[in-house]
C-alpha cells in the first residue's frame, strides 16, 4: 500500500468519525433543548425530542413555548441551541 493510499484511508476514517460525532452531538443537543423547553413549560417526564434541521427546531420550540404562554423569540432558542451544542459536545466527548 502506498503512502497516498494510507493517507486516503486515514482521511476517510477521520471523516466518518467526525460525521458520527456531529450526529451524536446534534441529537444530544436537541434532547437537551427539549428538556429546557419542557422545564419552561412546567412539563415533567420525558421531553419531546425534535427532528429536522435547526430552523424546524427553532420554529417548533417557539410555537410550543408561545402556546403555553411563555414569551419566546427565535433568537432566544438559537442562543440556547448554541449553548446546548457546546454542552452536548462536552458530554459526548466524556463518554
Amino acid at each position: 500500500m502506498t503512502t497516498f493510499d494510507e493517507r486516503e484511508k486515514d482521511f476517510e476514517a477521520r471523516y466518518k468519525h467526525d460525521q458520527e460525532l456531529q450526529f451524536k452531538v446534534k441529537a444530544r443537543r436537541n434532547k437537551l433543548l427539549g428538556l429546557w423547553a419542557a422545564g419552561r413549560m412546567g412539563l415533567t417526564g420525558d421531553a419531546v425530542e425534535f427532528d429536522g434541521g435547526d430552523p424546524h427546531v427553532v420554529d417548533k420550540v417557539c410555537a410550543d413555548l408561545n402556546g403555553k404562554g411563555q414569551n419566546c423569540t427565535p433568537a432566544q432558542v438559537k442562543f440556547e441551541l448554541d449553548h446546548l451544542a457546546e454542552q452536548a459536545k462536552q458530554q459526548i466527548m466524556q463518554e
